[in-house]
């Protein structure tokens, strides 16, 4: 029987860039990832497709499951057989009960591997312009749970500060007991007017940060309407922010954009600028259930004049069934080639094609006028077009391409099927205005994800900006009676990615 391993991993505070290498790899090669609350869902991405997912967090008091419940749960998947990634918030050995899980493991005998993560503790005061040691202002740090019942105790914090020492204090998990705190750190001999910060949801969009001292820091949070996940910094430290923060002065900060398609390079730039990617493939891309009309159309390819390619999976998912039936590049050499797209054509490059015609727009007109022009000008007779898309291909594209009086032969080559998994967590981050922008790059994108939020739709979109990649995706979306507030001037990724920068730079 194959035998299991368990990988106790540190997620981070939260910026989903804040994993470790190892941390990732782990995730990517895990058969099972059991994770909390507090996880970037960004993260959940990079596991393969065969993953198998268990939610077991902990929420305003509510836990999916015990801790004894999540400690057999990793002790049977291990048992059987499988690769197990425990996905924990933080660092798990920073209060994050790693220690207890690590201790049954080793109990029953299971292989277990820790990966330490980037803790709330260190991240969350640096994202807020706070260092938690400086060699002017201080000179040591202590991390101290705020979560427990400190008001039958006595003399807690006296021998960590008793002098007023050059010392920064972070209590975390502290905010319903952040009154008990201030009051028993006064009554020890704390300076009153000791700097204080609380940081809620550090790292993230909805970081807000609290400056006061410990006298006033619990009203202060009151007023401010400040509730967990949170932590306090108490020190002199705090007082450096003014000068020190930065994640809140770049300019995409506070903004959590929606991509309904496969994380691609092009939209890290907005990661750079300050968003946060909140990824959720509503479509994904499969080969054909039936390849006969392919496979018959590539034994006859003579007798057609031109392919037309309209999307990159076209392009991959024709040369895959290509190559394995044989063919040769060499096959085209009397074929027009018509990519729609400059991804498409960067697509075709990578089989060593530079494409005849590309129409300076992603539409059925420009393709239309273009291969017109084209076949026109070379003075060709065209016998027949060969158009391999998807299931759900646009039908006004072919119907356009029939006027110009040629046979089109459209081929099924691959299909095109609505992904679901951690719908959950994408309605609520929805239905809670956690989304900014929501981009699309089709159609069949938006619907699907009408299609997963079904009649809560509009009052879910109600206030979520809409960014459309070209003029077919932005119509379907007005038909359905949404309004469309970004569209780029060319309809690739990087042109997308700049009007969304633009839009919120002058919006804001």
């Amino acid at each position: 029987m194959k035998k299991g391993k368990v990988f106790l991993v540190g997620a981070g505070p939260g910026d989903a860039g804040l994993i470790t290498l190892k941390g990732l790899r782990a995730i990517e090669q895990a058969d099972c990832i059991i994770y909390d609350f507090h996880i970037n869902p960004r993260l959940l991405t990079y596991a393969k497709k065969s993953a198998e997912f268990v939610y077991v967090g902990k929420r305003g008091g509510y836990h999916e499951r015990t801790q004894d419940e999540i400690n057999q749960l990793l002790v049977d998947k291990a048992k059987e057989g499988k690769i197990v990634c425990r996905l924990k918030g933080g660092d798990p050995f920073v209060f994050g009960r790693g220690g207890e899980e690590i201790e049954v493991l080793s109990g029953e005998d299971i292989e277990f591997e820790i990966i330490p993560g980037v803790s709330s503790a260190i991240a969350v005061p640096a994202y807020a312009g706070i260092p938690i040691t400086h060699r002017k202002v201080a000179s040591a740090f202590t991390v101290i749970t705020g979560n427990e019942d400190l008001s039958k105790q006595e003399k807690i914090f006296t021998h960590i500060r008793a002098s007023n020492a050059a010392e920064t204090m972070i209590f975390l998990m502290c905010v319903r007991n952040l009154e008990t705190i201030t009051e028993k750190l006064i009554l020890e001999g704390l300076k009153p007017q000791t700097p204080a910060a609380l940081i809620r949801w550090g790292t993230r969009p909805e970081q807000r940060v609290v400056t006061g001292s410990i006298s006033n820091i619990a009203e202060l949070a009151k007023e401010k309407n400040i509730s967990p996940p949170a932590i306090l910094v108490i020190g002199d430290v705090v007082s450096l922010r003014d000068k020190l923060k930065w994640y809140e002065m770049k300019p995409l900060y506070g903004h959590r954009i929606l991509i309904t398609r496969q994380l691609t390079e092009e939209y890290l730039k907005l990661e750079d600028l300050g968003a946060e990617l909140f990824i959720f493939p509503t479509i994904d891309f499969l080969p054909a259930d039936d390849f006969s009309h392919l496979d018959k159309s590539i034994e006859a390819l003579e007798e057609y004049g031109a392919i037309v390619f309209p999307s990159p999976r076209a392009v991959k998912f024709f040369f895959e069934r290509f190559l394995n039936l044989g063919k040769d590049i060499r096959d085209l050499k009397d074929i027009i080639i018509c990519s729609v797209g400059i991804e498409t054509a960067k697509e075709l490059r990578a089989y060593g094609l530079k494409p005849d015609i590309m129409p300076s727009e992603y539409n059925s007109e420009s393709l239309f006028d273009a291969l017109k022009q084209e076949i026109e000008s070379w003075s060709l007779k065209v016998k027949k077009i060969l158009y391999p898309t998807s299931d759900l291909a646009v039908k006004e594209t072919v119907d356009s391409l029939n006027i110009l009086g040629i046979q089109v032969d459209k081929v099924i080559a691959y299909k095109t099927v609505k992904p679901t998994e951690h719908g959950k967590r994408l309605i609520r981050f929805l239905r809670e205005g956690k989304i900014t922008i929501a981009t699309f790059t089709s159609p069949s994108s938006f619907n699907n994800l009408l299609d997963i939020l079904k009649d809560d739709a509009k009052h879910m979109l109600r206030d979520v900006v809409i960014a459309a990649i070209g003029k077919t995706t932005k119509k379907a979306i007005e038909q359905c009676g949404y309004k469309v507030s970004i569209v780029p001037e060319n309809s690739t990724i990087k042109d997308m990615v700049e009007a969304i920068v633009k839009w919120v730079t002058q919006k804001y």
